[in-house]
């Protein structure tokens, strides 16, 4: 896809070292702000994130919230290739919500930067676009460090399992008195005054978990390394479309066993009720941007294999109206209901209630944004979150809840989302 209006610097690829992308996200992870995304060359229903790396020095022009959006559109300014994050907390400025949890991270609600210098991986080639003097030779002459293993203390709950079976419990009462259908129930897991390099980490997370949404974010002091194996909204032309995952099972140690999990979560009643819940949230979502009669479901129920886990993946399409622009487009269906539950204003009112941390990145969405209007965003989640000026080291799992949720069953699912985490971290969950 093109997205420079000048002719980038073509290098191919086979003149380039086996480790091109290490070197190339080492020399990037210096820079203030700093986006990676990587697909780990996935198979995915409408294609994996683009492989592509952008940077930009300190005071580099950057959308900082929705209102911000909306001047850009307002000045007809020139469409730009911007690139960034957007937080969960971005719901406070959608509805009338707000966010007192304990916040270890400290994100800006939202931040699309304009890259000085940016990165694209083609099928034989990497383009430099915006400022490439010097780029290629300053990431080949990176020295790739043999960092040893992270050391990292056992991490601490936010949210003792006791209190967590109770909110469970708590949340199954709100079904029952029809307050929300499904609600996702997330929980922070965190640690102190840790030391670690954040790009050793995220190669190691790329090695125990490639999945196809996966990035790394650089903001000033705080980071993002990131597994996701969800894409949140995409457009492409005139077409959006999202692919929420709900539904969840271990991989099989063989074979055999392996199979026998895949039409264990296939033909699992209440994972399948969890995601046409959320199908039907996001259609409706959709529906609010989209031309009339657009909306569809072209494959519903999908079961995907990753690593560790399979996965219930459906894909919600539409056409959008012609006017619809990002601002709206999020301000539509932002959060994804994946993260949230349904209905969801009233499910985002209690996750508030029942969770002891702020989400901050987790459950928002990294992305690009293309001149053309088009994006790809995904869903933050299966993500370690590190602040390196305060040693603060954080990852926060969910699972949706139902009516027929077993407390214990909820907890065993977060766990096993946490998994390749803790295999990275070389460390456990302690009790509290």
């Amino acid at each position: 896809m093109a997205i420079s209006a000048v002719s980038p610097c073509l290098i191919p690829l086979a003149d380039l070292p086996a480790d091109f992308r290490q070197r190339a996200l080492q020399w990037a992870a210096q820079f203030p702000h700093c986006t990676y995304f990587e697909s780990n060359d996935a198979q995915y229903p409408q294609g994996p994130f683009q492989r592509l790396l952008a940077v930009a020095p300190t005071g580099a022009p950057a959308v900082d919230s929705l209102a911000a959006l909306d001047q850009l559109r307002n000045e007809n300014s020139m469409p730009e290739f911007r690139c960034g994050f957007i937080t969960y907390d971005v719901k406070n400025d959608i509805e009338a919500l707000s966010s007192q949890n304990a916040d270890g991270m400290g994100w800006p609600e939202l931040h699309l930067f304009r890259p000085q210098t940016w990165l694209c991986w083609q099928a034989e080639t990497v383009e430099i676009h915006g400022e490439a003097t010097g780029v290629l030779t300053q990431i080949l002459a990176q020295v790739m460090p043999s960092a040893a293993a992270p050391l990292v203390p056992v991490l601490r709950p936010r949210l003792p399992k006791a209190d967590y079976m109770r909110a469970v419990d708590a949340v199954r009462t709100d079904i029952l008195n029809g307050e929300v259908y499904e609600l996702n129930l997330c929980q922070e897991f965190y640690a102190e005054n840790v030391s670690l390099n954040p790009v050793d980490v995220f190669w190691r997370l790329m090695e125990a978990s490639p999945a196809p949404f996966a990035g790394f974010v650089r903001w000033h002091d705080k980071f993002l390394l990131c597994a996701s194996p969800e894409r949140f909204l995409a457009r492409r032309g005139p077409r959006l479309f999202s692919q929420p995952i709900k539904g969840t099972i271990r991989r099989g140690a063989t074979p055999a066993e392996d199979e026998q999990q895949r039409q264990a979560l296939l033909h699992d009643e209440k994972e399948r009720a969890e995601n046409l819940m959320i199908v039907d949230l996001v259609r409706n979502d959709l529906a609010r941007v989209a031309q009339t009669g657009s909306v569809c479901v072209p494959e519903l129920f999908g079961l995907y294999p990753f690593r560790h886990l399979w996965q219930m993946i459906s894909t919600v399409e539409a056409t959008v109206r012609p006017a619809a622009d990002l601002a709206e487009i999020l301000r539509a269906t932002f959060p994804m209901g994946s993260m949230t539950g349904a209905p969801k204003i009233r499910a985002m009112q209690l996750i508030e209630h029942y969770e002891t941390a702020r989400r901050g990145l987790y459950s928002g969405s990294i992305g690009c944004v293309w001149p053309t209007g088009d994006f790809d965003f995904n869903v933050v989640i299966r993500s370690l979150q590190y602040r390196q000026d305060t040693g603060y080291l954080s990852f926060q799992v969910g699972s949706a809840i139902t009516f027929d949720s077993e407390p214990e069953r909820e907890y065993e699912e977060c766990l096993l989302k946490a998994k390749a985490l803790l295999e990275v971290l070389g460390t456990t969950i302690g009790e509290r």
